[in-house]
This record gives C-alpha cells, sequence and structure tokens, in this order.
C-alpha cells in the first residue's frame, strides 16, 4: 500500500502527523502532491474545536498549491508534474445550486479540509473539474493565497460594490487585510478599518486603508463624518462575532448592506429591527468561499500582482511542526499568514 505523511486534527487542538493511504485517484480525480497550504481562520475555528468538530478526525487545510502526481483517464487534459490550484468546493455539478455557481447549497457538497480530508498533507485528490492550471514560475507562496483571494472576490461581487461608495471592514487579519485590497481594486472610497491590534491596523494602512480606526468609541462618530452623516454604503464584517454584526448594522446608511462573512458560533445571533430594516430597505447578504469562476478570477489577479502578498508570505513551519504553527499563533498578531510546507 502506498502511504504519505499527513497532520490529521484527532481533537480539538490536537493533530498528530501520522502515515496514511495515499488518497484513491479515480478516474475523474486529480492527484495532487501539494507543495504548500495556509492556515485560514476556518481551520482555527476547527483545531479550537468551535466548528465542525462532529467531523474529527479529519486532514483540514485548504490554502494549497501542488503538482499533478497522477490523473484519471476522464480527469481532463492536464499534465504530469504541472502546478495548479484548485476549487475545494465539491458539489454534485448538476442541481439548480451548482448550475448557478452557488455550490454550498448543493445538497451533497464536500469541501476539501472541512468535510472530506484536505491539504494538510503530502497529497489530496481533486475531481479534475475543479483543477486549474498556474504558471510553473509563480512563488508556491502566492499560488497558495487563490482560494482566500477566491473569497474576497466573490463577497465583493455579492455586495455589489460601485465606485466611490463607502466601505467599513471590521477586522483587519488576514481575510481582512485581503478585502481592503479587495474593496480598492473596485474602487470603493472611502475604506474604513476598525481593527484593534496596532501590527494589524498598520498592516491595514499598506493594504489601502484610508483610515483605520483602533479605538471603539471613534467608531461610530468617524464613519459618520467621513459619509456625510449617512452612514457606510457597505459593511464587511470579517471577523465573527456577534457584536460586531450588531455594530454592522449600527453603521450602514439607509439603504445600506451588511456583508456577513466572518463565521459565528452554530447558535450565534443578535436582534435585528424588522421595521427599520424594511422602512430603510437595509439588507444583509452571507458569502464565506470562492467557488467556480471566483478562483479563476482571483488567481489571474494574483499573478498579475493586483495583491500585495509579501506580508502573507513571511512565515513558513514544515509539516511535522504543525502543532506548534497553530499554537503560536496569538503570538504573531503581525503574521497575517502562516504556510505549512509540506
Amino acid at each position: 500500500m502506498e502511504t504519505m505523511m499527513a497532520a490529521v486534527l484527532v481533537a480539538p487542538r490536537r493533530f498528530e502527523v501520522r502515515e496514511l493511504p495515499l488518497p484513491a485517484c479515480g478516474p475523474d480525480e486529480v492527484l495532487i502532491r501539494v507543495d504548500r497550504c495556509g492556515i485560514c481562520g476556518t481551520d482555527i475555528h476547527m483545531f479550537n474545536g468551535h466548528y465542525a468538530a462532529e467531523r474529527l478526525p479529519i486532514v483540514p487545510g485548504h490554502e494549497f498549491t501542488g503538482t499533478i502526481s497522477r490523473m484519471g483517464e476522464r480527469a481532463g487534459p492536464f499534465v504530469l508534474g504541472q502546478r495548479v490550484v484548485a476549487d475545494i468546493n465539491i458539489g454534485c455539478g448538476g442541481c439548480y445550486y451548482c448550475r448557478r455557481n452557488e455550490v454550498l447549497n448543493c445538497a451533497g457538497v464536500r469541501q476539501v479540509g472541512i468535510s472530506r480530508d484536505g491539504a494538510f498533507a503530502e497529497y489530496v485528490s481533486i475531481p479534475g473539474r475543479l483543477v486549474i492550471p498556474a504558471p510553473d514560475d509563480a512563488a508556491p507562496s502566492t499560488l497558495a493565497l487563490t482560494e482566500p483571494v477566491a473569497c474576497v472576490v466573490r463577497a465583493a461581487r455579492k455586495a455589489d460594490v460601485r465606485f466611490g461608495q463607502s466601505v467599513v471592514v471590521l477586522g483587519a487579519g488576514p481575510i481582512g487585510n485581503l478585502h481592503i485590497q479587495m474593496m480598492r481594486l473596485v474602487g470603493a472610497a472611502p475604506i474604513i478599518v476598525v481593527e484593534l491590534s496596532p501590527e494589524r491596523a498598520r498592516l491595514a494602512v499598506q493594504a489601502g486603508a484610508d483610515t483605520v480606526l483602533t479605538d471603539p468609541a471613534m467608531v461610530k462618530d468617524t464613519v459618520l463624518k467621513m459619509t456625510g452623516g449617512r452612514g457606510a454604503d457597505i459593511v464587511i464584517e470579517s471577523v465573527g462575532l456577534p457584536q460586531l454584526y450588531a455594530q454592522a448594522f449600527d453603521l450602514i446608511r439607509p439603504g445600506g448592506h451588511v456583508a456577513a462573512f466572518g463565521i459565528t458560533g452554530p447558535g450565534d445571533s443578535i436582534p435585528l429591527a424588522l421595521l427599520e430594516t424594511v422602512l430603510k430597505e437595509n439588507s444583509v447578504k452571507g458569502s464565506v468561499a470562492g467557488m467556480g469562476e471566483d478562483m479563476h478570477d482571483a488567481l489571474t489577479l494574483l499573478l498579475h500582482g493586483r495583491f500585495d502578498v509579501a506580508p502573507f508570505a513571511n512565515t513558513t513551519y514544515e509539516l511535522a511542526a504543525i502543532q506548534e504553527a497553530f499554537e503560536t499563533l496569538k503570538d504573531r498578531p503581525g503574521v497575517l499568514k502562516t504556510q505549512i510546507a509540506i
């Protein structure tokens, strides 16, 4: 039996690096030799036991790039050794939701590294229809950002951001920083960021924020001042805290929009002023994962230098040290992305 090394999350806050059987590679699948896999906020939620705990043990990891090691006869026009990235959202491909690129609503959806074994491993298998070729000369640390960039591409699409619209981003961690850069690309102005960490606030300015607020007491007045007294056109919640979602609704203008992105606990909720929502024509729309064309567009943007990836590519751990990498994340607030080199 062919085997590989993989990091198995066996219980909350406990990885075991084990020898596992090589993933099967069916006639429609591609077996990818993983080069690099980033640690995502979802992985952190899983590590801490706050998300998908019922699915343990599992091999997490979904922000990855690698090269094709094997492929089934119906997998597609690929070449062995070709560098690739991949869409991690595996739907049936034919239902109402899959046809509309709303794959997460497919009744049979599975996500690599979340509901099936992922890429904190030497190899991962992916349906060929979800594999995207990438240039050999692109840095693996950059290509491994394709999936998180796809997430903010989709969030911008869902929010329907227009030129000159005011945007507030709540939280400037890794995904918040990418939201800031995405808002800059689509022409939002001003971009107002709320971030308590001085290190991440500094990185938010570098990413293109017009104003970064580290004092919660200043947020409402500053947003009103910078938007002509109206409130923001769009507020993006990128942390996943109910109190920040409540704040998001308080910061939008009449007719404004809350982009719900941060993952909360399964039972978390906030009161919603229904009459005010109706009369002011406010709206909210959820978005959490890039899929389909979002992935292709994200890769194109990265390859053409539209995102500053330098702050995301300076901290790497070996697979054998994955437990340490997760345990010490909180000690690195100025690091936007930790990646695992496989």
